[in-house]
Order: C-alpha cells, then structure tokens, then sequence
C-alpha cells in the first residue's frame, strides 16, 4: 500500500468521468484501513472516500486525498433460533454479499440484489428497491470519527436513516468514515412481496405454495437486468433522481390531469415515479452529445464515451427544469456529486 498522486479516477467511478486525485490510497485489508485511520484527522485536509464509485459525479479534480475502501471480510454469531448477526467490511462488494448470505441461510436483503457498490456504501444512501430498504436490516454501524479521532459504534437509530438519506450525508458527510456494517438477519425465510411488480413476477411459485428466497433474489436480478443497463456495458450510475414525495392534494391535482400518473402512498405525503415523469416528459432515449437519457429507463443518465461531469449536470437541470414546468415537481439528483 502506498500513496500515489496525480491518479486518474476514470476507472474508479462507474460513470467513468475523468478526473485527477492530487492523492490516492487504496486499503486492501482491515489492517491497512486501521493503520490509515489516525492520519485521516486532520478535517481541514478534504478526504474523499470511494468504494465501487457507482454513486458519485465528478465534476472537477479531487484536491486532497481519494481514499478507496477495498476491505473485505465477513463474520457472524447466531442471536437466536431465529436470527443472526451479521458483520461485514466496508469494502465488501454488496451484490456478492447479499448471495454470501443467501447461501448461509440469512434472510433479508435478497430484494436489494444487484445494486452496485459496496456494504460500507450502502448506508449512505440508505439504499432500497421493491419494497426494501436496507436500514430494516442494519443494527449498527462501525465507525471512524475524524471529529474525534476514535472507533465509534452507532446504532440504527443515530445513524438517521431516511428515504435515500441518512447521517452520513449533509453537513455530517466528512466526520465519519464506514469501517463495516451490522446487519440482523432472518435465519427463516419470509419473502417481502410489498412491491406490487415483484409480486406479479412471482405469481406463478406464489400460487405454488411459496416462493424461495433463491426465487426473489434471481428475480430481482432478471428484473433489473431488463430495466437497468450494466455499468460494464454503458457507463451510468444507476437511478440518477430521487423519487420526490409530494403532498396528496398536489397529487390529487396532477392525477386529474395525468390519470395514469404513478404514486405510492408515504408517510409525508404520495411518492411520484420520477421515472415516469420524465418519460411522460419525453426524455427517455434523448441524447445530446455523450450523455443522455437511457432507452429503457428514463431515471438512469448515462455517459456514451467522452462526456465529462458538467456536462452531466447540465443535462439533468434541463431535465430538472422541464419536469418543475410541466408538474410543478422539483427533482433531487440522487448521486453524490464531487
């Protein structure tokens, strides 16, 4: 392990944007995050921490130091008859870690199968998908805080979890550093089927007398296979907007004029597809230059080869600003951006 400089990110992103770190280190091992920790303090210093890259935006080269998290290792005790802790490094890739558990026999994360990026990552955003989000299974967090220069443990409810949101974003962002997440996991079996599409793909072994949790995972993963581009094929980020939560009278109004308009109801209010509004905008499949709009899935921008971070953003606030006339809806763009 040793620190470079002037390292292009192009590859550590999956955007592939380009852009310089000044400083660049890579953890391989608990040990080498560990030894890295104390030198991390000084808060005046800018640190920007990487995992898989899959949600993040550069827009401009990275002044201080990149440090990307490639720690692996996973460990477990049983809590009881029906439960298990449990722990697993940051820099465990999330897709293969949700598999590792469904081999073990621990239940509850299958529906977040295939999402890109690592375990120390997932929490940040608080990622969710066909009904699931991952702070259902998470007990605790490990933590480093350059605050104060120590390990810490923060529990489910310090962490502030949120719809896409948490305490690791805003004005928190850069004191904590994810060293390897908690999860209490189901050593039974009991397939969440809230969300209405993977309940209609999982009809037919529903109705022959269950579904297992191979099932739900493998479907998931077929489902998102067909909806969402593989970041290996055509560089993208994943869902770029959030789904934006507005209030059910403006809902009401918006569904006599779009009657197919698509709302699911939450606790603040209705939570719009923002998918569907900027297909029903005329965005999907447009492009203008290197980025564009994705074919198949009008929440996903993509990057076609030499588009670079501005050029991006540009292109989502047009998107932004059509979707706010049209529906009087503002969009949050969902990735990080640097």
């Amino acid at each position: 392990m040793q620190r470079l400089s002037q390292v292009d990110l192009s590859a550590f992103n999956t955007l592939h944007l380009r852009a310089i770190a000044r400083q660049f280190v890579q953890v391989d091992t608990r040990q080498q995050l560990l030894e890295q920790l104390p030198l991390l303090n000084d808060t005046s210093e800018p640190l920007l921490v990487l995992g898989g890259g899959s949600n993040v935006i550069f827009t401009a080269d990275v002044e201080g130091l990149c440090l990307r998290i490639n720690t692996r290792g996973i460990r477990s005790e049983r809590i009881d008859n029906q439960r298990v802790r449990v722990t697993a490094e940051a820099g465990e890739p999330w897709h293969a870690f949700v598999s590792h558990c469904l081999d073990q026999g621990w239940y509850g994360l299958e529906n977040l199968a295939l999402i890109p990026g690592t375990v120390g990552a997932a929490p940040i955003q608080n990622i969710g998908a066909y009904g699931v989000e991952v702070k259902q299974s998470i007990h605790q967090l490990e933590v480093w805080d350059r605050a104060q220069g120590e390990l810490r443990v923060l529990s489910n409810a310090q962490c502030l979890f949120g719809y896409r949101d948490s305490l690791f974003k805003g004005e928190q962002r850069d004191r904590y550093l994810i060293v390897s997440v908690t999860f209490d996991l189901a050593t039974q079996f009991i397939p969440q089927l809230a969300y209405a599409g993977l309940a209609n793909a999982l009809a037919g072994c529903h109705a022959q007398g269950g579904c297992s949790a191979r099932q739900v995972f493998g479907t998931v993963v077929r489902i998102r296979q067909q909806k969402l581009p593989d970041p290996a094929q055509l560089a993208n980020a994943g869902s770029f907007f959030k789904n934006p939560v507005i209030a059910a009278s403006q809902f009401e109004q918006l569904r006599r004029a779009y009657p197919a308009i698509v709302g699911y109801p939450d606790a603040a209010g209705v939570k719009l597809a923002a998918g569907w509004l900027i297909d029903q905008a005329g965005w999907k499949g447009r492009r203008q230059g290197s980025v564009g709009v994705h074919a198949e899935q009008a929440l996903v921008l993509v990057n076609y080869g030499a588009a670079t971070g501005q050029q991006l953003l540009q292109f989502a606030g047009e998107i932004q600003a059509d979707i706010q006339t049209r529906f009087g809806v503002g969009l949050e763009v969902e990735p990080r951006i640097v």
